[in-house]
């Protein structure tokens, strides 16, 4: 059995209220007039409403940016699966896949901006990278309950697979063989970027079909996963969009 969710931020709880607030089960909040509308709602669907002092809220979130409220609510009933949101597309697949990201405030980035740049799933390997937690929910404000994060056992063979649904799999890399700026990023694209330490591994870049480098005219040599996935969306949208 699926365990209840903790989500906490003002964004990510307004956005579960806006979703589903049937799965809303409790809430913790410290005096706040910026969510009165969130409990407004709560005491119209008989939602119990803990007022409580910042410390439990420091407490239940481990010193989480909390902004005040912290919900429990049950687990999305259903997830959709990788193959299901292929088939339902009735547009080119745009996707992001993230080898191995361990910080949950990059994954959150990375979810913001990919729900932001209309990305239609995020692919995660199901071991050794960040789960969806609450910190990770609230970097995304909002963006995790729209977004599908699909966890898969073996990346490689979740990345053989797309290929064979003919979807086009370009890697990031500081050695790449393009400048993204000059690569055609349009048609079923997915996008995959390395951990913050040590980029791709080794199987994941040799199965994408390309590698492309984002430029670094500074002495800086490489950008935070979340920035570099920031400015590979939305090239790739620049390009999309112009193609309309």
């Amino acid at each position: 059995m699926k365990k209840d969710e903790q989500v906490f931020g003002i964004h990510a709880v307004r956005q579960v209220f806006e979703n589903d607030i049937s799965r809303v089960i409790e809430i913790w909040i410290q005096d706040n007039n910026k969510i009165n509308d969130l409990l407004q709602q709560a005491t119209q669907h008989d939602i119990v409403v803990h007022t409580v002092a910042k410390k439990t809220l420091d407490k239940l979130t481990n010193n989480g940016r909390h902004q005040n409220i912290v919900i429990r609510c049950k687990p999305i009933s259903t997830k959709k699966t990788l193959e299901e949101i292929i088939s339902k597309l009735t547009v080119p697949p745009f996707l992001l896949v993230l080898d191995e990201i361990q910080d949950p405030h990059n994954l959150g980035a990375c979810l913001r901006t990919a729900e932001a740049s209309g990305v239609h799933a995020v692919i995660v390997p199901e071991n050794r990278a960040c789960k969806l937690t609450a910190t990770v929910r609230m970097v995304a404000t909002g963006a995790a309950e729209n977004i599908p994060l699909i966890q898969v056992t073996n990346l490689v063979r979740s990345l053989n697979w797309l290929k064979n649904q003919g979807i086009w799999l370009v890697g990031t890399d500081e050695n790449g063989q393009e400048d993204i700026f000059e690569t055609n990023l349009n048609g079923p694209l997915a996008l995959v970027l390395g951990s913050e330490g040590n980029g791709l591994r080794r199987l994941t870049k040799e199965t994408c079909d390309m590698t492309v480098r984002i430029p670094m005219l500074g002495k800086v040599k490489s950008l935070n996963v979340s920035v570099a996935t920031g400015v590979c969306l939305y090239e790739a949208v620049r390009q999309r969009i112009k193609i309309k």
